[in-house]
């Protein structure tokens, strides 16, 4: 398999996923999702949870079973790909960029509303957004509901404008389980010591 393309973080695959600690989860709805069949008619996919749900972990999972399907994938941050877009604009070059970015058959934008967009970034991903519309897919993770992706951009109109197209042909999936990073946190130990240490010293003070 070539993940040349896709710039994938890390491995992972669906076979790894623990659907048992994400009980909110349709094991169903995702394993219809790595068909790829919403792929070939340019759908999109919300994965929206809070940090450590595992949203990134489906999305590669899924970019990486479209790649088995012989689809093109392209992975990037929300962050990466507004610096991206912001560096063509300034250069002149943001219609070559675009084009660039409407190829793969599958773009993935990973955390979505972790970190505040500039003031023309709402405008250059709606260019972005309307390029692919219908023609190519979008899988989006975000740690924000759809209702607060006015904040996100920093401006509900073109907020408005982007989630309409978005969601016009789409799944959204929202994770409701705890954290994995500190589930493992509590077992390994340092959450629950750091609870003790509270609590002896509560008892001391008394």
């Amino acid at each position: 398999m070539s993940s040349k393309l896709a710039q994938f973080p890390f491995v992972r695959e669906l076979d790894g996923f623990d659907f048992k600690a994400q009980p909110s989860l349709d094991h169903g709805q995702i394993r219809e999702l790595a068909t790829c069949r919403g792929i070939a008619h340019g759908d999109t996919v919300l994965f929206l949870g809070p940090p450590g749900t595992g949203k990134t972990h489906l999305a590669v999972s899924l970019g990486r079973e479209a790649i088995r399907q012989n689809y093109n994938v392209q992975f990037v941050t929300a962050a990466t790909l507004v610096a991206m877009l912001a560096k063509a604009h300034i250069a002149g070059s943001l219609d070559k960029q675009l084009a660039i970015l409407a190829r793969p058959k599958l773009l993935i934008i990973d955390e979505l509303g972790y970190l505040p967009f500039e003031a023309n970034a709402a405008h250059l991903f709606f260019q972005l957004v309307s390029r692919r519309y219908e023609k190519g897919s979008i899988l989006i993770t975000s740690n924000r509901s759809v209702g607060e992706w006015g904040s996100v951009f920093g401006d509900p109109v073109v907020a408005t404008a982007i989630l309409d197209r978005l969601l016009h042909h789409s799944t959204v999936i929202t994770i409701r389980g705890d954290s994995y990073r500190l589930r493992e946190k509590h077992r390994s130990g340092p959450l629950q010591k750091a609870g003790s240490m509270l609590e002896t010293n509560e008892t001391i003070n008394q």
